[in-house]
């Protein structure tokens, strides 16, 4: 089992990976940090067109190849309109609904560098001048950002650089509780590559020879449905996307264990890879849950979608509230760093 497992480590890189912004379309700032982190770590990497990388360590077996991914894209917005007042609307990136982002703290990040201060409000805030306050709809046409600058028209905001299709991140609040509950925006799917990262750190200390040569993937475009769908490695066998285990009514993953995901809404995930999965959680003595995530994709699915002929899973932490303002707990990230050095240490199944 997993020797060196540095649970403060991969929580302090877990905080500075959620507090860089990385809204899908504009991830240069976190991708720079992951290189930062593979530099330090002396591990080969290549970096994709589309600003992913990929970073590999040689096993004995060079011709049948793991490929696990982890993406540090999230949700986020970009300015759709600069209102006559002077404040934003707003365009969605990725899935989340406008109510879980009402009252968040926000940076817009205009094109010459500087990032400029917001909060995320409804037009209809005001409960001593708007009678519907509380009931109007939360949506794109009712949302906007309050700029923290001394704007009341449009010109004047565009004075300071803001321009429509400039980014718009909102502030991840991260915190650990002394319970060892982790709360944060964007932990998916930054939890899964911290866990990926601390997975070669302790690899590369304990100087483990893999049985597959095994290639690490960090995605920045998972959240918009094209991650990890090229630059696959055509040795590739086995894909493992992981990513964040789906909490709710009528689900069994929870934030204490591994979650396994059985299907999602792309399909069945390899039924064999899988079940390679939970065995090994039980030969390893791992606390996990068995899954179907019923609105859900992954790097993997899309991997599938886009022609690989690759046997694909998925697994990762629990993670309660997603896209939304998210939990989960150490030890779920502990079970989901074990299960992950004893698969890539496994023998691949035939």
């Amino acid at each position: 089992m997993i020797k060196k497992y540095d649970e403060k480590w991969t929580l302090s890189l877990l905080q500075k990976l959620v507090e860089t912004p990385s809204p899908s379309g504009y991830t240069g700032r976190v991708m720079k940090l992951i290189q930062n982190e593979l530099d330090a770590l002396k591990v080969d990497y290549k970096k994709t067109n589309k600003g992913a990388i990929i970073a590999t360590i040689e096993g004995e077996n060079t011709e049948r190849h793991r490929l696990l991914t982890a993406h540090t894209d999230t949700l986020g917005a970009m300015v759709k309109e600069i209102k006559s007042d002077g404040r934003l609307k707003l365009a969605m990136i990725g899935g989340f609904n406008w109510d879980a982002v009402e009252g968040e703290y926000c940076h817009i990040h205009t094109a010459s560098g500087k990032d400029i201060r917001g909060t995320i409000l409804m037009h209809q805030t005001t409960v001593h001048v708007y009678k519907d306050a509380g009931s109007a709809k939360r949506s794109a046409e009712n949302i906007e950002v309050r700029i923290d600058e001394k704007v009341l028209k449009a010109d004047e905001t565009r004075e300071l650089g803001i321009e429509v299709g400039d980014f718009v991140s909102f502030d991840p609040r991260f915190e650990v509780t002394m319970s060892g509950f982790v709360k944060s925006r964007h932990l998916d799917d930054k939890a899964s590559t911290a866990l990926l990262i601390e997975l070669i750190r302790s690899l590369k200390q304990e100087e483990t020879k893999l049985p597959h040569t095994t290639h690490f993937y960090i995605s920045n475009n998972e959240e918009i449905g094209y991650g990890g769908n090229s630059n696959i490695p055509e040795q590739t066998v086995e894909y493992i996307a992981v990513d964040m285990g789906a909490i709710g009514d009528g689900q069994t993953s929870d934030e204490y264990t591994v979650s396994v995901c059985a299907k999602d809404s792309s399909g069945p995930y390899h039924y064999d890879l899988t079940q390679h999965l939970t065995g090994l959680c039980k030969t390893k003595d791992i606390p996990f849950k068995l899954d179907i995530y019923p609105y859900y994709g992954s790097d993997a699915s899309a991997a599938i979608r886009a022609g690989f002929d690759v046997k694909h899973a998925l697994f990762g932490p629990g993670i309660e509230s997603s896209h939304a303002l998210e939990r989960t707990h150490v030890d779920s990230l502990e079970a989901t760093a074990k299960l992950l050095y004893a698969y890539v240490t496994s023998e691949m199944m035939e």
